[in-house]
């Protein structure tokens, strides 16, 4: 399914219709033929004619995943780049900074998951033994108040105040 007409533009939400899209942008853009693609597919040990690579970038034929790891490895590409979109797979930059975000979104999950065990088992403990909660929510509050405040710091540099002082000494 295209979202758009063109389909070196748009956004396409097929995976082995963005690889059929990309084989061929890729070709092209080396000023390779379906012969010579054939030829470096063939070479690196991915057995392909070229009339297959043509089928495949017609979406004639379909590509079975050692065929894709044969383009991906011949055009010098990850092969998750290889299936995204192919307007924003044609820039690998962007590719690689969208697996970034992605990667750490994921690594917030499982952090926030993680604080979250830990607050409810904090949270249970001090439920049986209730004359210290308030102490240790006190220093609960003042380690992640103190963390925060180094992370901010550090991401933005000392308060106002704080390069005020700094200043004056």
């Amino acid at each position: 399914m295209r979202v758009s007409g063109d389909p070196s533009q748009g956004v396409l939400l097929s995976g082995e219709e963005n690889v059929a899209v990309r084989i061929r942008l890729e070709r092209e853009a080396r000023g390779w033929s379906t012969n010579g693609l054939s030829d470096r597919l063939n070479a690196a040990g991915f057995d392909m004619n070229p009339s297959a690579v043509w089928r495949i970038e017609n979406r004639k034929r379909r590509i079975n995943l050692d065929e894709a790891i044969g383009f991906a490895e011949v055009f010098g590409i990850d092969l998750r780049n290889l299936v995204g979109p192919p307007q924003l797979a044609a820039r690998g930059r962007a590719m690689e900074l969208i697996d970034d975000v992605v990667d750490a979104y994921r690594a917030t999950q499982r952090a926030n998951s993680a604080f979250t065990t830990a607050r409810d088992a904090l949270d249970a403990y001090l439920t049986e033994h209730p004359s210290i909660r308030e102490e240790a929510d006190a220093m609960v509050s003042n380690a992640i108040a103190e963390v925060s405040a180094g992370h901010m710091a550090k991401t933005y540099g000392p308060r106002s105040d704080e390069r005020a002082e700094a200043d004056e000494a």
